[in-house]
């Protein structure tokens, strides 16, 4: 960071701007001194948008490019989705925000005015548009009749196939409608034990360079201590598994007090299979906490099902 100044390297999409420009509302409340400008970054994964992500990746298709511009110096901070953010740190960037976080559950939406009050009321055969392998195995588990089918796009997008009548219903992260004003879409809220959200769900994870001390104490100032500690346990739970965007991994962590409980659920592709675990720990010893349920996992099975899935 220069001494006025802070550039946010950003995805050009419509949400990721909304987080950028959240960011920068963070950055100037906290430090009034300090501009900011965003810059657009384009991804891979913003312009291939027809293939499914595990065909070209997968993980860190939204992220890299990103990351590349604040390692190059060309700016100062990357804002992302932090569920889209791989948990093995890229050399050179440190993960110092995490600002206060959005609902963290997933949404069916159905075709404009239509509203449901529990998914056993969708039709046999129900194509739901999701090309995410969690959301895909957890709705199989409950529904082994439903059709899956892959759908790629903005928002936006996703919502126009759904009306034209390509799917009878589509998932999103209720976060993300919620940040677009789009929440009066949402037909079914999708939470636990039904829906796990995916890891990082509904949090931004702001990356700058280790080297950055400037920055990396604004960063600070803008984090939240309880989103942060919550973060810290699911990330380490996906790190421990070594479980990439392709498995069908959720996770649920609530605070109470001074302890953080973390639920883990781990599924086969197809969603016969479901494990499921949960432990509790103090605060601080988050990174421990999600080690733990990790390991739960990987001793009720959940080998099998991560190589199946890779």
């Amino acid at each position: 960071m220069s001494e006025t100044r802070i550039r946010i390297a950003t995805r050009s999409s419509q949400l990721a701007l909304w987080q950028a420009e959240h960011v920068k509302t963070l950055i100037h409340a906290a430090r009034p001194d300090v501009s900011v400008e965003i810059i657009h970054v384009n991804t891979i994964g913003d312009r291939n948008q027809t293939d499914a992500l595990r065909q070209f990746g997968g993980t860190g298709v939204f992220t890299k490019e990103v990351q590349n511009v604040v390692l190059s110096a060309d700016c100062d901070i990357a804002v992302h989705s932090l569920k889209d953010l791989p948990t093995l740190e890229s050399s050179g960037l440190l993960l110092a925000g995490i600002p206060g976080r959005a609902n963290v559950f997933d949404a069916l939406l159905l075709p404009e005015g239509n509203k449901i009050g529990d998914l056993s009321e969708l039709p046999a055969g129900a194509r739901i548009g999701t090309g995410s392998p969690r959301r895909q195995a957890q709705l199989a588990h409950a529904r082994g009749d439903l059709t899956m089918r892959e759908i790629r796009g903005n928002v936006d997008t996703r919502i126009r196939k759904l009306d034209e009548g390509e799917y009878d219903a589509i998932v999103l992260a209720q976060a993300g409608l919620k940040r677009l004003g789009l929440d009066d879409r949402i037909s079914l809220t999708l939470q636990p034990p039904l829906m796990y959200p995916a890891v990082g769900q509904g949090a931004i994870g702001i990356e700058c360079r280790t080297d950055d001390t400037a920055t990396i104490s604004v960063l600070e100032a803008i984090s939240e201590a309880d989103v942060v500690a919550a973060a810290t346990a699911e990330r380490a739970l996906l790190q421990t598994l070594r479980a990439g965007c392709h498995a069908p991994l959720g996770c649920f962590s609530k605070r109470d007090g001074d302890e953080l409980t973390l639920t883990g659920v781990l599924l086969s592709v197809d969603g016969v299979q479901r494990l499921e675990a949960t432990a509790a720990a103090a605060v601080s010893e988050a990174e421990a906490l999600g080690q733990q349920v990790a390991q739960s996992l990987l001793d009720l099975g959940g080998e099998k099902l991560l190589a199946a899935a890779s």
